[in-house]
């Protein structure tokens, strides 16, 4: 078992790990729902951009909490973007850039697997992202019952964001002031991914798409598009979902090398810079929206939609043996993006 959170410095350094830990699932999430062709395939990018979203929501809470206990959460930083295929950060599970298709799939479902009984809480070396977040937690719970609420949280209050609603998801960006908000971060972090419980499906909010229905966990929307089903109401992690059928198209996806590197092609290789420049361009605004200057979140979030437009572009070019060229999330440094 790894130590314990038991000083201020190292549980501001774990919640810098957990920003990075939220930050290495966008550029997969990205890459797959890019890849579908919205036509021919709604139901899967209504459910992969639903779970994208709530990684953003994931992300802005992981960056109030750190904000909250007296950090400075980095974005804008080339150790954030060391290339794919990688490890979450001090965690076991990998990542690749895959268009989406079964082994995107495999992947996302290892990655948001609910966490088994009796697993402890690891800080480092993590099997599951709700083993990493019980370990802040009881670093929290235990520091604040030892130095106090003002001790613990003295982070400067105008550095909250907050934002929500949203059209792809119920969660909501709330700001952290002290434990009891703090863990209800934590909490809405772990049962978006995982469900409210060992053994529920349900993620504990409304499904704001269809009104009949709770949302599902992330692991178990990916399970849907395993299956091709949805869960109803009486469905278990046991019974699989028995409600409405899934539909995917897996010929209205673009067929995108894998984990792309620079190309030596000038036109994929221009292609490739002009994402990654917008991406970080992104990375920069987050990193500003939580070190001071929360409004420019709105702008941030503008960023993030236009990415697609760069994408389908590398889409459109092929790079060999029938696959097509993507983007390569690499870092651009502040000066050389134009």
């Amino acid at each position: 078992m790894t130590r314990r959170i038991d000083t201020l410095g190292s549980l501001r350094q774990h919640l810098q790990w957990a920003v990075e830990l939220e930050h290495a699932t966008l550029p997969p999430y990205l890459v797959a729902l890019y890849s579908l062709d919205p036509a021919k395939n709604p139901d899967a990018v209504e459910l992969v951009s639903s779970v994208f979203v709530e990684e953003m929501i994931h992300l802005s809470l992981a960056a109030n909490l750190l904000n909250a206990v007296g950090g400075e959460p980095r974005l804008d930083s080339p150790d954030l973007l060391p290339g794919y295929p990688l490890r979450l950060p001090h965690g076991n599970p990998e990542l690749s850039l895959l268009p989406f298709g079964p082994e995107a799939l495999q992947m996302f479902l290892e990655l948001e697997k609910p966490e088994p009984p009796g697993a402890v809480p690891e800080g480092e070396g993590y099997d599951t992202i709700a083993q990493f977040y019980d370990a802040i937690e009881d670093g929290l719970t235990t520091l604040t019952e030892q130095l106090g609420e003002e001790k613990v949280f003295s982070g400067d209050p105008a550095r909250q964001v907050t934002f929500g609603p949203f059209r792809h998801s119920a969660g909501l960006v709330a700001p952290v002031t002290d434990l009891a908000t703090a863990l209800h971060a934590l909490e809405e972090i772990v049962e978006q991914g995982e469900g409210t419980a060992r053994g529920v499906v349900w993620d504990g909010d409304h499904d704001i798409f269809h009104p009949d229905r709770d949302e599902v966990a992330h692991y178990y929307r990916f399970r849907e598009l395993e299956l091709g089903r949805r869960f109803q109401r009486g469905d278990t992690p046991e019974s699989g979902p028995t409600g409405e059928p899934v539909v995917v198209d897996y010929t209205g996806v673009f067929p995108m090398r894998p984990n792309p590197v620079r190309s030596g092609d000038p036109e994929i290789r221009h292609a490739q810079e002009a994402f990654d420049t917008a991406y970080c361009t992104l990375l920069y605004l987050l990193e500003q929206a939580f070190t001071g200057d929360p409004q420019q979140l709105r702008d941030a979030v503008r960023a993030m939609f236009g990415l697609r437009a760069t994408a389908v572009a590398l889409f459109q070019l092929t790079d060999g043996d029938g696959t097509t060229a993507g983007p390569t999330f690499r870092y651009v440094a502040p000066d050389q993006r134009t």
